[in-house]
Formats: structure tokens, sequence, C-alpha cells
């Protein structure tokens, strides 16, 4: 509840220009990212265990980010049944921003329409919304891996220090992980997908 408050306060704060503008005009939320992925890095380094899981797991590190493109996929083709408005191809575009709003609406709107990418927009920020909201209810439902899956590639930045907390600072590195390879992936994915 306290993250969901803070980010609410943000807006509030953004939209009614209680901010200076040296604080706005300079992406603070650039550098408070920064700073979460250093504090994140310490604690990885300081934790013997996460190390550890990286040389234990080896390749099944790849299985977290494959069953996350999958679950996603799947989820998209039982739900397109339902929404007649939008053709499959445009939600799997959607979907395969994996929670990266930003870039994936940005490459949605240049290669289909802007009304697609406010979609991108609007979905991929409500999965980084909902795994803030509901990591440790994730965790005691579905199992430690499941935040990380419903971050998508946010799992890497915003939502990182939640799944620690969450899931424990073993699976940091798991997360970090998972978000990169995602990361990497969105704007091959959602530019193949468009182009089909």
């Amino acid at each position: 509840m306290f993250i969901l408050l803070a980010f609410f306060t943000g807006v509030l704060a953004g939209c009614c220009n209680l901010l200076p503008v040296y604080v706005t005009g300079t992406n603070p939320e650039k550098y408070a990212l920064y700073l979460l992925i250093f504090l994140v890095g310490i604690a990885i380094g300081a934790d013997r265990r996460s190390l550890s899981l990286i040389s234990s797991e080896g390749i099944r590190l790849l299985l977290v980010p494959l069953a996350t493109i999958t679950g996603t996929f799947s989820g998209i083709f039982l739900v397109s049944g339902f929404i007649s408005d939008i053709p499959l191809r445009d939600a799997l575009a959607v979907g395969a921003g994996f929670g990266y709003y930003s870039l994936s609406s940005i490459i949605i709107s240049q290669m289909h329409c802007e009304t697609l990418g406010v979609v991108a927009l609007l979905a991929n920020l409500m999965r980084e919304i909902i795994t803030l909201s509901l990591a440790p209810l994730m965790v005691a439902w579905f199992g430690k891996l499941a935040p990380i899956a419903a971050a998508g590639a946010t799992s890497m930045d915003t939502t990182l220090p939640v799944i620690t907390t969450a899931s424990g600072k073993e699976y940091a590195v798991v997360a970090l992980f998972h978000g990169i390879l995602l990361t990497l992936l969105v704007p091959v994915l959602v530019t193949l997908i468009l182009t089909l």
C-alpha cells in the first residue's frame, strides 16, 4: 500500500506542479532507478547465496523468461476470443511489451497506430502496478518465481526491490537475468509481430 500511496502522491505532485522545474525537468525517475539498481547490486554482491544461484542453476535460468513468454502469449490467446475489437496480432504486440511500456508503446505507435500504442502503454503499466501491489500475495499463492514472471521486463529495475522483498534476496539474480533478457526481446518480438 505504501508503494501505491507513493505513486499516487507523485502523480498528484506532478499534476499540480508542486515540484520545482529543476527536479521535474531532469528525469528524476531515471536517477532514482539508477540508485535502486545500485543498492540492489550491493545487496546481491554481499549475499553469496545469490551468486551461487547463478552457477548452480546455469541453463535453467532461461526457463523463467521462457515461462513468462509462454504464459503471456497463452493468456493473450485465451482472452483474445472475448475481445473482438482488437485483432490477435495487435493483442500479441501489446503483450510482447512484457511490462516495458515506454519502449513497446513507442514502437507500436510508430509501426501501427497511436491508439494501440496507448493501449500498450496502459496494459504494460498495469502489469507493473499489479506486480508492485500484489507481489507478496503472488508469492503466497503461486510461489517465489510468480512476481518475477508477472513483472516481465521490469523485474530488472522498477519491480526488483519489491521482488527481492517478497521472494527473497537470492531471487534478485534470477529477476535481473529475466528482466534483461525480456528487455532485449521486446523490440525484436514487437517488431516481428507487427510485420506479420
